[in-house]
């Protein structure tokens, strides 16, 4: 056979094996880039179910109960009758979440925003508070000054729209503040003529200030008790 065709056969073939190894390369590549976009699609619709599943939830009516966390997440919760730690010594009600109705919480997100944006937060000490731990609190403290007659039937912390609440820093860090929660004494009121620390006047009324800005009325003998301006219907609640 003629030298010069071998030659060029083998030419031929050596170019022809490298073409198709060349293509099975490109369809490798051509299918690993399709699974990664079919993985792509899968991740991307199920984030959309998601989204859809959250922005679709039906949003509460005002007067309804619901958790603050739940629209406020980086609002602080200590509930101070959920501990011993109050001026009972004992504690009143065993739950530790905070639920108010959702117009208040409304307002009191507005609040939040408007805290954050000065470096503060808010930060709840009692929120709905139950019936039987009002007639609780009324047994060992029985001031009206101080504590609701639940022979007056519920009010106040009883209908989810009172809340007793301080300003800390936006880290959670405890700032000067006129007295203690459920201090008696005429330093709590909001005649803050008799507080010595000025940082203190300056921070309550920060707190007062964006309260009262947002749908809130302080009561007069405790600086840190508000309430909505919307006062809601008594319902029976358990959280």
């Amino acid at each position: 056979m003629n030298s010069k065709f071998i030659k060029t056969f083998a030419v031929i073939v050596i170019i022809s094996a490298g073409m198709t190894a060349c293509g099975q390369k490109k369809n490798v590549t051509t299918d690993d880039v399709s699974e990664k976009e079919m993985v792509n699609i899968h991740e991307t619709a199920a984030q959309e179910i998601i989204t859809q599943e959250i922005t679709t939830e039906k949003e509460p009516e005002d007067d309804e109960y619901v958790l603050v966390n739940k629209y406020i997440p980086d609002i602080y919760v200590e509930l101070m009758y959920a501990t011993d730690n109050n001026f009972t010594g004992v504690r009143i009600y065993d739950f530790t979440d905070a639920y108010l109705r959702y117009g208040t919480v409304k307002k009191l997100a507005n609040v939040q925003k408007e805290l954050k944006e000065q470096g503060y937060s808010l930060k709840i000490w009692d929120a709905y508070r139950p019936f039987e731990a009002q007639q609780k609190l009324w047994e060992v403290y029985p001031d009206p000054n101080y504590v609701a007659n639940p022979a007056n039937g519920m009010k106040k912390h009883n209908l989810g729209g009172t809340v007793d609440i301080t300003m800390v820093a936006a880290d959670g860090t405890v700032i000067s503040m006129p007295t203690e929660f459920d201090d008696f004494s005429l330093k709590a009121d909001r005649d803050y003529s008799d507080i010595e620390d000025e940082e203190a006047v300056k921070n309550v009324m920060i707190l007062q200030n964006a309260m009262e800005n947002n749908g809130f009325t302080g009561y007069q003998g405790e600086w840190w008790d508000y309430s909505d301006t919307v006062e809601y219907e008594a319902v029976d609640f358990e959280p």
